[in-house]
């Protein structure tokens, strides 16, 4: 039987007793802070970081072991798909009620439900059709012929013709993806068999679309009136599928299984919130947005969210830190990358955004510069309107400043 280790979020370390290549491999994935405890032989001293979820983590070779993995978030499930939803599709993907999580304890068969529900409402009027380009190899004209492929692969003669056409199908982009994160979640460890069974008619529905070759990249998708009702069903989809979810790591260990980095999450859900929270205005928020320190630009940084006037000129900074790891209070570098950022760009004040932690809001003027260092605490067991009402206010104060 495989062994389950139950960690929550950022707790302490827990002592468990495990065999010496089971403790070897928790170290090798760095899913987990995991190291032999120097008092106790055998035992290992296990702490969960900033990953939420659950993976079942085999070592190969003869005899080879399992155990699996469980982290419980700190915010309830609920919370957690909320910032996901709203971080995917900030205009309607979060919706309570769109994805009904009241019974629903862990990550893994929470996502597993979330996804199959939106699998289900999407697909409940058929599936969508559109057109999908095919090159071909044929005996008769159909389309398009590629003139340079013909030449180069049959130096002039008529036939085999090499053809492209275009066809009206459901063998498209958006079910190709849905039904690649199901046949994903069919793979992992740890889904209800109730969901499972679900999942297993949606694949049926999906069955004449082109199943997708794992470690291939996701066909492309656009946003149209015409495949609104896939939306939501195609950001969690993506949630499932785009690397968060791993098959190997170092020396050939095997990972089954589906985590969040919660770091990740909230940065997601604070930049997004905060450019949301600039509609209607003449500002302008840019994500993930590309600066330099120095004056040569050698000295490459990316601020989580610059604030811009009409001008495209720069009025405030902000950076999302999920947790304050310092016990008595924000660490001290987050201060001093925020001055950099707000030096850089000639800006007068810098925001930090925390998940409530130990520490309350806080600001700080940086002596002989005159920059004011702004730390922000958002409370994430508000209700969505509570947490979302918090980042406009945030918004406010750094176009006020």
């Amino acid at each position: 039987m495989t062994p389950v280790v139950e960690l929550v979020e950022h707790a302490p370390a827990v002592g468990l007793t495990l065999p010496e290549v089971v403790g070897r491999a928790l170290a090798a994935t760095r899913i987990v802070d995991a190291s032999p405890d120097p008092y106790t032989p055998g035992q290992w001293l296990l702490r969960a970081g900033s990953k939420v979820g659950a993976v079942t983590i085999t070592v190969p070779g003869d005899g080879s072991r399992s155990v699996t993995v469980r982290i419980t978030p700190k915010v309830p499930i609920t919370r957690l798909f909320f910032l996901l939803g709203y971080s995917l599709d900030p205009r309607g993907g979060w919706r309570d009620g769109q994805v009904d999580m009241a019974e629903q304890r862990d990550v893994l068969p929470a996502l597993a439900h979330a996804v199959e529900r939106q699998i289900d409402r999407a697909l409940r009027q058929g599936l969508i059709q559109g057109y999908h380009s095919t090159d071909e190899t044929a005996a008769v004209v159909r389309g398009r012929i590629r003139e340079a492929d013909q030449m180069r692969r049959r130096f002039g003669a008529t036939f085999p013709v090499e053809v492209t056409y275009d066809e009206f199908t459901t063998d498209i982009a958006e079910n190709r993806i849905l039904r690649a994160a199901v046949e994903r979640l069919l793979r992992l460890p740890g889904v209800p068999n109730d969901v499972r069974r679900r999942l297993l008619r949606q694949r049926a529905r999906l069955a004449d679309v082109t199943s997708l070759v794992q470690s291939q990249p996701l066909p492309v998708w656009h946003p149209t009136r015409l495949n609104a009702r896939y939306h939501p069903a195609l950001h969690l989809a993506r949630a499932v599928l785009d690397g968060a979810s791993a098959d190997h790591a170092p020396g050939g260990l095997r990972i089954d299984g589906f985590l969040f980095d919660m770091n990740k999450l909230f940065e997601d859900f604070v930049t997004v919130a905060l450019r949301e929270a600039l509609r209607g205005t003449a500002l302008t928020g840019r994500l993930q947005d590309a600066h330099h320190l120095d004056e040569a630009a050698a000295i490459r940084m990316k601020p989580d969210f610059v604030l811009y006037g009409p001008q495209r000129t720069p009025l405030a900074v902000a950076d999302a830190k999920y947790k304050a790891e310092k016990r008595g209070g924000f660490p001290d570098s987050d201060l001093y990358q925020m001055l950099a950022y707000c030096t850089a760009l000639g800006l007068p004040a810098g925001h930090l955004i925390y998940a409530k932690g130990n520490a309350p809001h806080a600001a700080h003027r940086v002596r002989h510069a005159g920059i004011v260092i702004h730390q922000h605490a958002l409370d994430l067991d508000q209700e969505p309107t509570g947490l979302l009402n918090s980042v406009t206010a945030i918004s406010q104060q750094m176009h006020t400043n």
